[in-house]
């Protein structure tokens, strides 16, 4: 392939990583779209008020969960295209840490209880914490050859 041959044969690991959550992503935001049915929020209303509706609770507890995955997306592309540059296997592996434990994060959310967001969902941050240093060291690596 013309343009990677820099890449090892194990960064097609990282880029199965990041369809997986391509997927999970997609997954997601079909839930935000079930909740907007089952608690009869309308588009393009963001966010419930419970002034409006007495379900706003539940339902931004789903739109959050979505909402915050697409927040942390560009880091974690980000942190997995360039540490996999250097470190394929070990991103791969902490991608799919990143990808269960935002599953879990999504579906504590959602219980309508913020706080179960983090029952397995918190371990993401360990995940991204992981995927910085892969990073660094894919940086620090170019700046040393």
């Amino acid at each position: 392939m013309a343009g990677v041959e820099f890449l090892s044969k194990e960064y097609g690991y990282v880029i199965l990583a990041l369809a997986a959550y391509c997927f999970l992503n997609f997954w997601m935001s079909f839930q935000v779209g079930k909740a907007r049915k089952q608690y009869k929020v309308s588009y393009p209303t963001m966010y419930a008020t419970e002034a409006e509706n007495k379900n706003a609770k539940s339902f931004n507890c789903v739109q959050r969960g979505h909402q915050n995955s697409l927040e942390m997306m560009p880091m974690f592309f980000m942190l997995m295209i360039v540490g996999g540059i250097r470190h394929p296997l070990i991103c791969a592996s902490l991608g799919a840490v990143y990808i269960v434990s935002r599953y879990f994060y999504f579906t504590g959310y959602s219980t309508g209880d913020p706080q179960n967001r983090l029952t397995l969902g918190k371990y993401n941050f360990l995940a991204i914490m992981g995927l910085m240093i892969c990073a660094i060291s894919c940086g620090v690596n170019f700046l040393m050859s």
